[in-house]
């Protein structure tokens, strides 16, 4: 064998037909193909587990216990693999505490030079504050003119309740003669009584002196004494200006005298107690009432229902209490709630405190008069949501709360004091909050000096590397202070990226998923170089990849189908990206040499009306007004961090599903929008999972298991044994398996061996008992039918409408090799929006729906990116407008209308460049959207 190479033979996981492949090492190989032919199969779940899997039987029995093992894939051999690091589209964190700073490490770093370097400063004033020594206490007062007399007091009480007698009487037992009590000078044994109820603030006095030659002893003795008697503080008074001058021999605010604890990395931890915010715990954000929750009509009136809370109270009680109470701002329950007098307002959302009005009520004829105060609507959600037990009063609750930034800390974590360190001027929160191109150029800028510098020094080159490396793989427009949970998954696999890069290992595998996705043509190429930094370290980077750029820069590229499923996982071409271009049966390189392309729409649909968002102005946006047009194809394009998801997602989205769903969402901050009379409702088809456990599949998810079980349950053999379509649930009891519950397998617990799963002995895998097996239509089970593809299927229930429907949509997008019961576990991201995609468009629309897609050709070929389009294409047909982020040129080149926004990401960005068709974005200077797309619709420079 040669050890230039890794060797696979006879693969067979999963979908893969017992395949040989070659691949170089040391080299950029790309995986590419159809979706689901095979290629994530290949690259990770055979290639990487391998790697993975013996890399973990290297060490010790008991370190296995604490580490997470895969499972050996189904293959033969695989030589000449070496240890493997996967970099996949997954969310760097869950955890709502993880940042982008935190995940890449530069935060600790960060920690670390503001503890050491940091200069404090006081929360109150903003003055600078530093520590004391006797030494330069003494040097201050030496400054003092001859003759000054002055008194030196130790600080014993400041502004605490209580008479204080044990106080006095230790003082005097010490041997101190005089105290001062709230400014006031008195001898030890003619301290006055002192209220107990009253605030007081006690010094005692040290020493009396006149400043002159040969007093210093005795002046350094008295601050000492000083210091000890007032915990590290000592003030000194100048009897005659009045003036009073506090030392700490700890950091302390002279001016506010507040007292700075002792800086450590710890102390700019929002995990930790000695750095976080007290009121919001290190979160940055706290749950409030929101009155738009509450009154989410305002042009509603009480009577209609415009307070939510209220709106099921309709006793006549209520009602009379609801009348007095309006009367009495000289309004009524009929004027909506928007123009209610605004002191009126303000009562019913947070009540009037301990003002109490008149009231008036009538019974028998009899009209009574009494007065109480009103709570208002979130006094009252507030205490009930504090003293209930019940999770389900608790959950109607919330309904009215929504994430604020913590009004303490204003979203940046920590505390007072952690907030208020400075290095080069700059808070460590500030330094977070501004973009990682910013944070560079800082960061070179820092100058200190002395021992400082030699301190900061090695600091600010981990910083200055790591920072590098994300900008190096195109996340300059991100912040530090970002929380890990909002990062897409190509960014959070690139920030991974960078991190590996600055690891600088050798003679690894790195197996990486569509690194390109999210990323703008643009910085395509800062991508690449960074693959081929890796690659020149001396490592083998498998990427699996339908970018066109990349798979053109790669040493080697592996062709996977010839179709998806199971009839794919197959080796269609393997060689150089040169030499796949004259394969005839590879699809991909018919697309890159050209024979098969996305061609150009030789008309672009014609708006009938506009959709616009006013002053949108949320995180980078600059107060744009953005028009979307009604029943067209639009494409909102820009660099990365441009602000295209932040209008989109953040503000549109999120304010349509608050008017039209009663959301709790809050949207990105913008003025209003118009055009909202030609919406109906809007639906975000993202990649999530569509079910989250093994029992979710794409039968249960669209309704085509429904129909499915409702006619086995009409067989003959069904209707004589009494069942019903729950029999043929596999999450009900009655017709499952109950040795596996329905699962099929059993998970066999092997201690510090990985879970082995096993098929249920009793149900051999089909989930069914013997007597729901038993039923069969067309003589298949129910069990063999989840088991089909939907292509199978569809010619199956060809003559069953309500199920062809729903299986036509399914292999309309492309998924024709799923199977019904496939687990929603497996499935891709692109796959699972697919889906998704599929039960819109079996269901009856109204033609005023706005569909969104945030990077619909994630895990797409160029084959799967034109059926795409196809499907969307129906979605327009019937009236409807469909609104997409995308980074895709032959999507962009086939839109409508395009939202080009940029011209940078981040600060740099947030601005409308170009708007139009794609003709007109092209012949924009500005827009780097329109500099790739000319090519594309043949128009030269």
């Amino acid at each position: 064998m040669k050890m230039d190479q890794i060797r696979i033979r006879g693969a067979r996981q999963h979908n893969l037909k017992n395949i040989d492949v070659d691949l170089p090492r040391n080299r950029l190989v790309v995986i590419t193909g159809l979706s689901g032919s095979g290629k994530s199969t290949l690259a990770f779940d055979t290639l990487y587990a391998e790697g993975q899997r013996r890399y973990v039987e290297s060490l010790s029995t008991y370190a296995r216990q604490f580490l997470g093992r895969m499972d050996k894939p189904d293959v033969d051999t695989i030589e000449g693999l070496s240890p493997a690091i996967a970099i996949e589209q997954k969310t760097a964190s869950h955890n709502p505490r993880s940042t982008v700073g935190t995940v890449t490490e530069i935060y600790d770093y960060l920690r670390l030079l503001y503890a050491r370097t940091g200069i404090p400063h006081c929360p109150q004033c903003h003055k600078p504050i530093s520590a004391q020594s006797l030494d330069q206490i003494m040097m201050q007062l030496g400054e003092l003119k001859d003759g000054s007399r002055i008194l030196i007091l130790a600080p014993l009480v400041n502004g605490q309740k209580g008479s204080h007698e044990k106080l006095f009487a230790r003082l005097q037992k010490d041997g101190f003669a005089r105290v001062r009590i709230n400014g006031q000078i008195h001898e030890i044994e003619e301290v006055p009584p002192l209220a107990k109820t009253k605030k007081h603030t006690i010094s005692v006095v040290i020493d009396r002196l006149v400043i002159k030659e040969g007093i210093e002893t005795r002046m350094a003795d008295a601050i000492e004494l000083g210091m000890k008697e007032g915990n590290g503080v000592v003030s000194v008074y100048l009897t005659d200006s009045k003036e009073e001058m506090l030392f700490s021999e700890k950091a302390a605010c002279l001016q506010c005298g507040i007292s700075f604890p002792e800086l450590s990395p710890a102390s700019f931890s929002f995990n930790s107690p000695q750095g976080a915010c007290s009121t919001c715990d290190g979160l940055g954000s706290t749950t409030t009432f929101d009155p738009e929750l509450i009154i989410p009509e305002p042009s509603l009136s009480l009577r209609e229902g415009a307070a939510l809370p209220w709106a099921g109270k309709n006793s006549v009680t209520f009602s009379e209490f609801l009348e007095s109470f309006t009367a009495h701002f000289g309004t009524d329950i009929y004027t909506p709630f928007e123009k209610l007098p605004e002191d009126c307002r303000k009562a019913i959302l947070y009540g009037t405190g301990k003002v109490e009005f008149p009231f008036s009520y009538e019974r028998n004829g009899r009209k009574k008069i009494y007065r109480k105060s009103v709570e208002g609507i979130i006094p009252n959600l507030q205490r009930r949501y504090m003293e209930t037990d019940s999770p389900e009063m608790r959950e109607e609750i919330q309904q009215y709360m929504t994430f604020q930034p913590c009004p303490d800390c204003g979203g940046t974590r920590l505390n007072p004091f952690s907030r208020s360190v400075r290095v080069a001027g700059k808070t460590i929160a500030e330094f977070t909050a501004i973009s990682v191109d910013e944070a560079l150029t800082f960061n070179n800028s820092i100058h200190l000096a002395g021992s400082k510098a030699l301190i900061a020094a090695p600091i600010l080159k981990e910083i200055s590397d790591r920072i590098r490396f994300l900008t190096d793989v195109g996340l300059g427009y991100l912040t530090l202070n970002r929380t890990a949970t909002t990062l897409s998954g190509g960014e959070s696999q690139r920030i991974r990226l960078a991190t590996q890069v600055g690891s600088k290992l050798t003679g690894v595998l790195y197996v990486l998923d569509e690194p390109s996705i999210g990323l703008h043509q643009r910085d395509n190429l800062k991508l690449l170089s960074t693959l081929m930094q890796m690659r020149d370290l001396g490592n083998s980077v498998l990427v699996v990849e339908h970018d066109e750029e990349t798979i053109r820069a790669a040493d080697f590229v592996v062709d996977m189908g010839p179709g998806a499923g199971i009839h794919g996982g197959e080796v269609v071409f393997a060689g150089t990206p040169k030499a796949m271009m004259n394969c005839a049966p590879s699809l991909t390189g018919q697309f890159l040499s050209g024979k098969r392309s996305i061609a150009v729409p030789p008309k672009r649909r014609e708006p009938r009306g506009f959709l616009r968002v006013v002053g949108a102005s949320a995180n980078n946006l600059q107060n744009i007004t953005a028009s979307f047009p009604f029943g067209c194809f639009t494409c909102v394009t820009g660099v990365s961090g441009s602000g295209k998801s932040t209008l989109v997602l953040e503000t549109l989205y999120k304010a349509l599903a608050r008017r039209f769903y009663r959301s709790r969402v809050v949207p990105g901050k913008h003025d209003h929008i118009e055009g909202l009379d030609q919406v109906d409702k809007v639906i975000n088809i993202d990649q999530a999972p569509i079910g989250r456990t093994p029992r979710s599949n794409p039968g249960t998810y669209t309704g085509l298991f429904t129909h499915i079980r409702e006619l086995f349950a009409q067989t003959p053999e069904a209707r004589a044994r009494g069942y019903k379509p729950g029999r043929f649930s596999f999450n009900v009891k009655g017709g499952r398996c109950e040795a596996c519950t329905g699962d099929g397998i059993l998970k066999i617990e092997m201690h510090f061996l990985p879970d082995v799963y096993v098929a249920c002995d009793v149900c051999q895998g089909q989930r069914y008992n013997k007597e729901t097996l038993e039923v069969r239509y067309k003589d298949r089970n129910i069990a063999e039918v989840l088991n089909m593809t939907v292509n199978q299927a569809l010619q199956f229930f060809e003559n069953i409408p309500p199920i062809r429907n729903k299986l036509v949509t399914l292999s309309d997008v492309g998924l024709g090799y799923v199977r019904i019961g496939q687990s929603a576990t497996t499935l891709s991201g692109g796959e699972a929006q697919r889906i998704k995609l599929s039960r819109e468009l079996s269901k009856r629309g109204t033609g005023k729906t706005i569909y969104i897609l945030d990077e619909p050709t994630t895990g797409l070929h160029l084959e799967d990116v034109a059926r795409l389009l196809s499907v969307l294409d129906r979605l327009l047909d019937n009236g409807n407008t469909v609104i997409v982020i995308e980074h895709n040129l032959d999507v962009i080149k086939y839109a409508d209308y395009l939202i080009d926004i940029g011209p940078e990401g981040g600060s740099g960005g947030g601005c409308i460049l170009a708007s139009g068709t794609p003709e007109e974005v092209a012949g924009v200077d500005s827009s780097h959207t329109g500099r790739f797309l000319k090519p594309l619709l043949g128009i030269s420079n």
